[in-house]
């Protein structure tokens, strides 16, 4: 029987049921797409990647810790099958075959009935490609059409520029926030022409949904009180990476430099003689603030603006921070990576002269759509922190701005 194109259309999957076997890097790249499209996830695998764990403990998937079984996909509206066992994917897209399930298979495109486009967004627009032809499938031509579809319709001009290349090596990529709209352009440039991506649990995550599938994805999460990639490890594979000849980008949350021991890995490539290119990203410390109503300086209010980390307590031998000096400046002081100990910050202050009724705010996923603010005072804030359960991330802003902006934006 001759070979037909595929049928392009969008699903509408709110509310209705998504199964995912499987829990490695393609779910962990095709999970936050199907988050957002609001689709009820049931993730079912004995493991999964630290990203991956972190969806199911904030609660975006139901996450079934154990083999795919029959019965599994009785109730789907839609599957990704994703195992690393051949024979549990063939018995599972014949259940879905059997139950009438759209059904993706990542070990065999052939063998299933859906296949996952290269898509893009701009402007709240969603491109999708898909390649016809099924004998000349190559997924590198398939993401370079979608790209140049984003790039122009971001520019205006929806003309195809020839495909970027450049040298093997390493790139330090700033994502910013979380939004994957707040990365630079130069670093989705970037991303787009890697061969491997080290990415942080903080990154902006849905970029990865946009890779195609030849790139391989390592999972760097350093998820707080959970596993974690030592920063050793992740040094190594990025000079592994690197000399083997591919294009490495190292994509991190936030600024490279922030809090993101992103001159340890400079250092690092440095002594093993390679190039790395560091692109600055939006910092947290401000554009979460700012994305909750808060600006971190304002005239008349404050003149200036800390930015200190907190994930060490002010008692705690190892902290570099000079908190009494802190607790007397006029300004705006925000604190990253503090959660659990803000009640021992907000005391520190407070001994050392700060108002007691100095507002704070804590603002949790910032920039994201479970982006989530919690007003406080210094008094008020570790009772605050446990009654209105504020999870990591969450940036921390101490001062008078926090008052200054409208209580509902636009």
């Amino acid at each position: 029987m001759a070979e037909h194109p595929a049928y392009p259309v969008g699903l509408r999957l709110t509310g209705r049921r998504v199964v995912v076997l499987g829990a490695g890097q393609v779910a962990q790249r095709r999970l936050p797409a199907l988050i957002a499209a609001g689709a009820d996830i049931l993730l079912v695998s004995p493991e999964a990647t630290p990203s991956v764990e972190a969806m199911a403990d904030a609660g975006e998937l139901t996450w079934e810790r154990r083999p795919y079984a029959a019965g599994d996909l009785a109730d789907a509206w839609y599957a990704l099958i994703a195992t690393s066992d051949a024979q549990a994917n063939a018995q599972a897209s014949a259940e879905a075959e059997r139950h009438r399930v759209w059904c993706v298979r990542s070990d065999d495109a052939d063998a299933a009935t859906a296949w996952t486009p290269a898509t893009g967004h701009s402007e709240g627009v969603t491109v999708a490609v898909l390649t016809t032809d099924a004998k000349g499938r190559d997924p590198r031509h398939t993401a370079a059409i979608r790209d140049a579809v984003v790039e122009g319709l971001r520019d205006g001009t929806l003309v195809a520029p020839h495909h970027r290349t450049r040298a093997p090596g390493v790139a330090l990529v700033g994502g910013g926030p979380g939004d994957p709209d707040l990365i630079t352009v130069r670093g989705r440039r970037l991303l787009a022409e890697a061969d491997v991506v080290i990415a942080d649990r903080l990154g902006p995550r849905d970029l990865l949904a946009e890779l195609p599938p030849h790139v391989e994805v390592i999972d760097a999460a350093k998820i707080p009180y959970g596993r974690y990639m030592a920063q050793e490890a992740i040094n190594n594979a990025l000079i592994e990476h690197a000399k083997l000849g591919k294009r490495v980008v190292r994509l991190k949350g936030g600024d490279p430099y922030v809090y993101g021991r992103g001159m340890e890995e400079v250092q690092a490539l440095a002594e093993a003689g390679i190039a790395c290119t560091v692109v600055p990203g939006i910092s947290s410390s401000i554009s979460v603030p700012g994305a909750a109503g808060i600006p971190v300086t304002h005239r008349g209010v404050a003149h200036e603006f800390t930015v200190v980390s907190g994930h060490v307590a002010p008692d705690d031998e190892r902290s570099l921070v000079d908190w009494p000096s802190l607790a007397k400046l006029t300004g705006t002081l925000v604190v990253l990576m503090g959660v659990d100990k803000i009640g021992r910050i907000a005391e520190t202050l407070v001994a050392h002269g700060k108002s007691p009724d100095t507002p704070v705010a804590l603002v949790q996923e910032g920039t994201t759509a479970a982006q989530r603010r919690v007003d406080a005072t210094l008094a008020t804030v570790a009772e605050t922190v446990r009654t209105q359960d504020v999870k990591p991330p969450a940036v921390i802003v101490i001062g008078a701005v926090v008052n200054v902006g409208p209580t509902t934006l636009l």
